[in-house]
């Protein structure tokens, strides 16, 4: 039980960095500094909206229209942080103890 209580942590530091790239690669892409065109770039950042989109676009259903921000990629990571904590403050006393 120990063991996927760590693995589950983990899954979720590892999706919170894929959701960061996300943001650094579409913003170097909204810059030109990244060229979509090139193949390479293109297959990450397609790898990165299929694992970040389905759940960001959940977040966007609920956020107002701020025009050029968006700030969902901003809740999911508090979203991803708050279930962290509760993970240590709730179930681990319970698996550790």
């Amino acid at each position: 039980m120990i063991a996927v209580f760590y693995l589950i942590l983990q899954i979720l530091k590892l999706y919170s960095y894929i959701v960061i790239a996300n943001v650094v690669i579409s913003w170097l892409i909204a810059f030109n500094i990244l060229n979509t065109s090139n193949r390479f770039v293109y297959s990450i950042l397609e790898f990165t909206y299929k694992l970040t989109d389905p759940i960001l676009i959940k977040i966007r259903r609920f956020l107002p229209n701020l025009g050029a921000f968006d700030i969902s990629p901003i809740i999911l990571l508090l979203l991803i942080w708050f279930i962290e904590v509760c993970m240590k403050l709730y179930i681990a006393p319970i698996i550790f103890n």
